[in-house]
């Protein structure tokens, strides 16, 4: 468990906040592993489906829309459609090729918003130039959303109300609540501010009562910014871009980034041997954040066929 200590250092005149390891918890860089908080979730979400079928009369569906012919796009929806079957909704969608007119996109997006049997929507990202990938998520069905990127879901984010949030921040958080993160009064530090990942988690750090600080690629002095967080999470898209002299002892450091080596194997954007010398807690890449951000998805998705049917919410409290 983690908790927030107090302490004055005289030289700087003032009180400064970090997170420090309970002393039942002896390694100075705890691993906040994704893989295991993934299959437990991925268990309570089987577990609804079995309970809620003779209800509903059907599984949940969720449909990934794909265009184009991207090598990693074609990695992350077949893991996605070997995560449904584990669970055990019913995949959906379609695969298009990269010049398909953005009209002949949207009817296809419509066509799974009046499919009954899809309860949750994925439009696999990125999409090939010259499509107009914020035009397509406005045709997509906010209740439908399986990546809470739909602008109503944000918003929704931004008034605390109900609806699908976005994967990799909802993933990011339910590891931290899972290691007994105390977010309250904590100084986070968000690096990197796109939709898909910097807003929402500062969003959803602040929902906690995080102070929070949100950096990008004209931030002055990074170091030294990143030196304040208790909690630190890096979607900056770099490889190896934060490295000990980011990070105050006894942080929590949160690498978003996956990025494959030259010479073969994956990195994050946390130089993760420098760092976990120093930090009371790390995610791994990979095993952190990417099999949460999966995990998500068919929350958000079975949550909108339990929503359909009355059925009871498979993950409360996340």
């Amino acid at each position: 468990m983690f908790r927030c200590q107090r302490w004055k250092t005289e030289s700087k005149r003032r009180s400064e906040v970090r997170l420090t390891l309970a002393p039942e918890s002896l390694m100075p860089a705890q691993r906040l592993d994704g893989r295991t908080l993934a299959a437990r979730l991925e268990g309570l979400l089987a577990q609804a489906i079995r309970d809620g079928l003779p209800l509903a009369g059907r599984p949940p569906g969720l449909a990934v829309l794909r265009v184009g012919d991207d090598p990693a796009s074609g990695v992350y929806v077949a893991n996605k459609e070997k995560a449904c079957s584990r669970v055990g909704l019913a995949s959906h969608g379609a695969h298009l090729s990269g010049d398909t007119p953005q009209q002949e996109l949207e009817t296809a997006l419509q066509r799974l918003n009046d499919n009954s049997a899809v309860d949750g929507i994925l439009v696999q990202l990125p999409v090939p130039d010259g499509i107009d990938d914020q035009a397509l998520l406005q045709v997509l069905d906010p209740d439908k959303d399986a990546d809470g990127l739909h602008p109503l879901n944000l918003g929704r984010l931004v008034r605390s109300e109900p609806g699908p949030r976005s994967c990799t921040p909802a993933g990011v958080m339910a590891l931290l609540r899972e290691a007994q993160v105390d977010l309250s009064g904590s100084r986070a530090v968000v690096i990197g501010r796109s939709t898909l990942v910097g807003q929402p988690m500062a969003l959803m750090l602040q929902k906690a009562d995080a102070t929070v600080t949100v950096a990008h690629s004209r931030t002055r002095d990074l170091a030294a910014l990143t030196r304040q967080a208790d909690v630190l999470v890096v979607a900056a898209g770099r490889p190896g871009l934060i490295g000990a002299e980011h990070v105050s002892p006894g942080a929590v450091v949160v690498d978003v980034g996956i990025h494959r080596k030259p010479e073969g194997g994956l990195c994050g954007d946390v130089r993760s041997a420098e760092v976990s010398e120093i930090a009371a807690a790390l995610t791994p890449v990979p095993g952190g954040v990417g099999p949460m951000t999966v995990t998500m998805l068919l929350v958000n998705a079975v949550r909108a066929w339990t929503r359909r049917y009355g059925l009871p919410d498979p993950c409360p409290g996340l």
